[in-house]
């Protein structure tokens, strides 16, 4: 790969220190697993200082902050109504609840003048998602949805390969992948909390990967499928006891109408027994992009990324370079975005909007209705107000 084309996404890998009268206080909403990756991170930027924790269940904010990180300087609370009014001073939270208690607290906060990174998916409905759109509209604060692989340089490469016309019209897209045994546990397979199952977990970060690529036209229609076939079985739970409790999806599937007279074709698996259900293809009429799957799909993107095109009246398929994750990761990345345009101002800093999210947020609750009604259905997007 040259230095070149990597050299495009090299965007900031160096973490420097800001110097300010004071950093930037960040809240902690719910301390389950997926917030030891925004702690970890949060705790790696010198600027940056964590003041306060939440969780409903008691005592686990203060043994996940005083006694897993060591971090007895920092405040604990039972939720995030108790937290926020508190701590007045908070620049940013990270919301980490359960997906069930995603809207709630981001409407708090966002009205209590907070910026907010929310973790996907961005609520169990669209009703919720615009709801806390319209109090990040009344804020004027900043609202970034959880998906850290926008930041993976390859997914960036993608978008701009798409977005370049070297493809021409696009007409068909094929996206999906997931997991071949990888049904998580916890909070995620309850229907009271996790809501949606591999749909909203891993199956949002596949739909964003095609979707920004193609600039996130508005879905038409969807005609979707969901199973729980490998989810209620004992023995494909890392804890037999699991599949007595499990109450959301453990596959989907969807046609997928999209502006534009563009065909997106879906699927998605925390469980199944081939390793991949295909690799994600763009299909356009002057080229296509094959994009392969991975094991256990998040959206980013492996090595093997291929372009088929005529050359001079022959077919041919070009290898096109593998770019790195490089350093910071991911996770820290999407961070410092919110931070970067919310407390510094700095308007290039990426933030994946709410905007392109509720999108997304449409398509996958569209895939459950028709899937519960055995129909196609239309897929509609409310006006913000």
């Amino acid at each position: 790969m040259s230095d070149k084309v990597l050299s495009q996404f090299k965007q900031e890998e160096i973490k420097e220190e800001v110097k300010r009268e004071r950093k930037v206080k960040v809240g902690i909403i719910g301390t389950g697993g997926i917030a030891f990756s925004h702690i970890d991170n949060y705790l790696d930027m010198p600027d940056v200082e964590i003041v306060a924790a939440a969780d409903l269940i008691p005592t686990k904010a203060e043994s996940i902050m005083h006694r897993h990180y060591g971090q007895p300087q920092v405040r604990c609370y039972h939720d995030h109504k108790e937290l926020i009014d508190n701590e007045p001073d908070l620049d940013v939270v990270s919301i980490c609840t359960y997906n069930s208690q995603h809207a709630e607290p981001a409407i708090y906060a966002l009205d209590h003048g907070i910026n907010v990174v929310l973790e996907k998916p961005f609520a169990l409905t669209v009703e919720e998602a615009v709801e806390v759109m319209k109090a990040e509209k009344r804020s004027g604060k900043v609202l970034s949805i959880g998906f850290q692989p926008r930041y993976d340089y390859s997914v960036q490469y993608v978008k701009q390969i798409v977005q370049s016309g070297v493809l021409g019209k696009i007409y068909y897209v094929q996206t999906g992948g997931g997991r071949q045994h990888g049904i998580p546990g916890g909070t995620f397979i309850e229907k009271d909390k996790g809501g949606i199952g591999a749909l909203g977990d891993i199956g949002c970060y596949s739909l964003d990967l095609v979707l920004n690529a193609l600039g996130y036209p508005k879905p038409l229609t969807v005609t979707g499928y969901v199973s729980d076939f490998f989810g209620k079985r004992p023995q494909f739970n890392e804890f037999p006891e699991d599949a007595e409790r499990f109450g959301v999806d453990d596959f989907g599937a969807a046609f997928i109408r999209l502006e534009g007279d563009i065909i997106l074709d879906f699927r998605i698996s925390w469980a199944m027994h081939p390793d991949t259900p295909g690799d994600t293809i763009i299909m356009g009429t002057e080229g296509a992009l094959r994009i392969p799957s991975c094991d256990c799909w998040n959206g980013t993107i492996e090595p093997g990324l291929k372009l088929y095109h005529d050359v001079a009246g022959k077919r041919v398929e070009t290898p096109l370079p593998y770019i790195p994750k490089g350093s910071p990761t991911l996770f820290y990345r999407k961070l410092r975005g919110v931070i970067d345009r919310a407390v510094y101002g700095k308007e290039d800093a990426m933030i994946v909007p709410s905007s392109e999210i509720i999108i997304n947020q449409a398509i996958i609750n569209a895939i459950l209705d028709s899937a519960k009604l055995g129909r196609e259905v239309e897929v509609k997007i409310p006006e913000i107000d």
